[in-house]
């Protein structure tokens, strides 16, 4: 089943989620329904907060960023994180130009940690500990920012935010093209 995503303004978006328990919710079919969702928008990320779920869990695959032959760092890179914790973000802070699937046609360049540690549980409640670096710890951070209640657009100058505004306030009338089903705030 392909959801339709949660547009910027909409409450859900700035929620801490909460834990998911085990036997709460299907959550291999949430998975699927997740993951089939993310691609028919072109995502390589996606929050259940973008579905209208505030629930500590997430999907990322990387693969579409490693197009390049020589750069197949992100092949394989296809993970679901269940009620997960950011254990630790270190390394030098880099800018890569970030966008969302809740805020359609905007880009703007964020400045993360290079490096994340985040325990969590996979798909069969398994719990894990990795660390992550490069554009990999960056989506991660990303799609763990959406689960805290927080968006990319957070992170940019007030100056930046000013510029922006407009667009933003379009996007939650929903005023935008996204190419994918949109849910918007209600009025």
């Amino acid at each position: 089943m392909i959801y339709p995503i949660v547009a910027y303004g909409h409450p859900v978006l700035r929620k801490v989620a909460e834990d998911i328990e085990e036997g709460d919710l299907d959550v291999k079919k949430l998975i699927e329904d997740m993951f089939e969702t993310m691609y028919n928008a072109h995502g390589v990320g996606l929050a259940a907060p973008q579905i209208g779920k505030a629930i500590r869990i997430f999907v990322v695959d990387g693969s579409p960023m490693g197009d390049d032959e020589e750069d197949d760092e992100m092949e394989g890179f296809k993970k679901v994180f269940i009620n997960p914790i950011i254990v630790e973000e270190k390394g030098e802070k880099w800018g890569f130009e970030e966008g969302c699937l809740s805020i359609p046609d905007v880009r703007e360049t964020v400045m993360r940690h290079d490096t994340v540690t985040i325990n969590y549980l996979d798909e069969n409640f398994e719990e894990h500990e990795e660390t992550y670096d490069g554009v990999k710890a960056r989506i991660i951070q990303h799609e763990y920012d959406h689960i805290e209640g927080v968006l990319f657009t957070d992170y940019l100058s007030s100056f930046k935010k000013r510029l922006l505004k407009s667009r933003l306030t379009n996007i939650s009338k929903g005023k935008v093209s996204s190419g994918y089903r949109m849910t918007f705030p209600k009025k």
